[in-house]
């Protein structure tokens, strides 16, 4: 199984320990950077979103590969061997867990984890592995701020297999804070429905998001950071309502 990393980069802050981590791993690669660099491996493409520098850098994945894995630049990867397995065996599209070593995120995952190993709620772009083949029929993005969770809500429409490996984790980091938490939150809120507009996932998926202004409420008596999740949600849900595409993060 030959397997392509294609990294996504909005600057060139953190692009050379990726690379040398995947040299590392054994992986071909290429970046695609919203700073130009001199690199035979980076390609630049101007800042417009994820969406946009999956479907331009899809475009310098060789024909012979089998596996497109996108992995963000301010990632390190542990244990893929688990990832790998799991799209060599069975499953076109494969996401692993995110693990952060503070802040709000790490609180979140202890509740969207164990839901997301059950039902494919949303999925976490930090570390995806699709299968070319099954990719090429799910590009191209649509502009959205969760193309992570457009590509697998796609991926279950058009009825390929898709699994949440957390047996692989990234280690990355996120908010510090409540505000910064919320204006998160907000983001990748309204970049799932987005994503919901776009594709067709199996009804239990849909049932469930059209009750999220219910689960964010549940989510207040949590405490400071359940606050934060629940200001997030809910501002993303009025951003949708009135049309909108971007948010404030």
């Amino acid at each position: 199984m030959k397997v392509f990393f294609l990294v996504l980069a909005r600057n060139a802050k953190q692009v050379q320990p990726k690379m040398a981590e995947l040299r590392r791993l054994g992986f071909p690669f290429l970046v695609v950077c919203g700073e130009k660099m001199d690199h035979p491996n980076v390609v630049y493409r101007k800042p417009m979103g994820k969406w946009d520098a999956i479907n331009f850098g899809c475009r310098f994945v060789p024909p012979e590969m089998d596996v497109v894995a996108f992995n963000d630049v301010d990632t390190e990867i542990f244990d893929i061997r688990f990832a790998l397995s799991a799209v060599q065996s069975a499953s076109a599209f494969v996401y692993s867990r995110v693990e952060l070593g503070s802040g709000p995120q790490k609180r979140f995952y202890r509740i969207a984890n164990p839901l997301n190993s059950h039902l494919r709620m949303f999925a976490m772009g930090e570390l995806t592995l699709v299968r070319k083949s099954a990719l090429e029929k799910l590009l191209p993005i649509p502009p959205c701020l969760a193309e992570d969770t457009y590509l697998l809500f796609k991926a279950l429409e058009l009825g390929f297999r898709a699994d949440f490996c957390q047996e692989t984790y990234v280690l990355t980091t996120r908010t510090s804070t409540p505000e910064e938490e919320a204006l998160y939150k907000e983001r990748t809120a309204l970049g799932i429905l987005q994503a919901l507009d776009n594709s067709k996932p199996p009804p239990l998926i849909r049932v469930f998001y059209a009750l999220l202004p219910v689960f964010a409420l549940m989510l207040r008596p949590i405490g400071q950071d359940g606050r934060a999740w629940s200001k997030g949600i809910f501002s993303a849900i009025r951003l949708h309502s009135a049309g909108s595409t971007r948010s404030r993060f």
